[in-house]
């Protein structure tokens, strides 16, 4: 199991960072493009009962109602906040996040970012001066009127994070279009506490840039419904799952660290490469029409913008970067095949990785057993997404 101590007493834990609520228990909406299907109790049985996810960060925690929720399951099973912040759920800890938009006048475009917590008395304090600053405190992703520094001073005030949220993404991200050469524009550098990658950059992508070098990477789903829960996820090592110990990952203090990101690989991003914004034929950064259908106006994908922003030819040593493809993503395992695994193996992290092939192949077949072994290394070829379109899986 990941989480088995050494002999200093850490072990290692998988971590899902940034996770949606759709609706609350009531059925009142949150973050719109999420699933119904996606409410505080459901992610919480699905990240610890099929995805292995033992730290779970939801992001829509600032809602009141999201907080009302949480205090009552509190109540009603018996969970407990960690001495060391997160709430202890079962098997799974949940760390209490908002993801809030920035567009102040320092910005050329919004900015999403990432503010977590350590308390749910925290995070109340946090929700109630949000809730003066944005139009509808009971929605997700909302456009806080007060400046980039003024939100970063007030996480902090509460002994919180401050993480930018898929951070090149060519829609509402820091260097999508927030600024136009570096974070200084409108963030104070020393109150960043990482840098989320999302799914169309990964660890030597991010590191072209230089003022990067100095922070930690983060990759999370940005999950919209329960099956796209860790997607991507991180792989620390702590004393134990709470706020605190990953605040030392974050730091590398005390042999706490991030031992490992896994992500797909950028090409099955949705933004990865640049495509004509009409059609979505791929495209050269610098073309004035698209070739398939002569419209003027493209996507910049990430790849591009990424050589745009270029200030270094390496980074720092960091954890590795695991090209990983999610069990949904592998061609022909339906949810037949889907039951079966987690029926004999229990979660997705044992399938991904602890089965054998040979335990695979008995539960599935040898095909697709040959298949989910490529997809732990990242080996199955992969044909480029961009404009808002996923990249897709090619057996051959």
């Amino acid at each position: 199991m990941p989480n088995k101590k050494n002999e200093r007493g850490l072990g290692r834990y998988y971590a899902d960072l940034h996770i949606h609520i759709g609706r609350t228990a009531s059925g009142r909406p949150v973050k719109i493009t999420g699933a119904r299907t996606l409410t505080l109790e459901n992610i919480l049985h699905e990240a610890a009962e099929v995805k292995g996810i033992d730290l779970v960060g939801v992001i829509d925690s600032h809602v009141p109602e999201v907080l009302d929720e949480l205090e009552r399951a509190m109540e009603k099973h018996g969970w407990r906040e960690h001495e060391g912040g997160g709430v202890s759920a079962g098997k799974v800890t949940l760390l209490l996040g908002s993801e809030i938009e920035v567009y102040d006048d320092h910005c050329h475009g919004p900015i999403h970012v990432l503010v977590f917590l350590p308390t749910v008395q925290t995070m109340r304090t946090f929700s109630g001066w949000l809730g003066k600053r944005v139009k509808n405190v009971s929605l997700s992703s909302q456009r806080i009127y007060v400046s980039g520094r003024e939100l970063q001073a007030a996480a902090k005030e509460q002994g919180g994070w401050f993480i930018p949220a898929h951070a090149f993404t060519p829609f509402k991200s820091l260097y999508g279009k927030g600024v136009k050469h570096s974070l200084t524009e409108v963030f104070d550098p020393d109150w960043i506490d990482a840098i989320e990658l999302g799914l169309s950059a990964d660890t030597a992508m991010a590191d072209q840039i230089a003022e990067l070098h100095r922070y930690p990477y983060l990759t999370n789903s940005d999950a919209h419904s329960l099956r796209k829960i860790a997607r991507e996820y991180e792989e620390v090592r702590l004393a134990a799952p709470t706020f605190a110990e990953f605040e030392k990952a974050l730091r590398g203090e005390d042999g706490r660290a991030i031992v490992a990101n896994y992500g797909l690989n950028p090409k099955l991003g949705k933004y990865h490469q640049t495509v004509c914004e009409r059609c979505l034929a791929p495209a050269a950064p610098d073309v004035d029409s698209c070739a398939a259908c002569g419209h003027h106006r493209f996507v910049k994908g990430v790849f591009d913008r990424l050589a745009e922003l270029k200030t270094a030819e390496r980074g720092p040593k960091r954890p590795p970067y695991i090209y990983q493809v999610p069990l949904e993503f592998i061609p022909g395992l339906g949810p037949k095949a889907y039951e079966k695994l987690l029926a004999r193996f229990g979660t997705e992290m044992s399938v991904l990785h602890e089965a054998a092939e040979e335990e695979i192949a008995e539960t599935v077949g040898e095909k697709l057993a040959q298949l989910i072994v490529l997809a732990r290394s990242g080996a199955l070829h992969i044909e480029a997404g961009g404009g808002g379109r996923y990249g897709k899986v090619r057996e051959g």
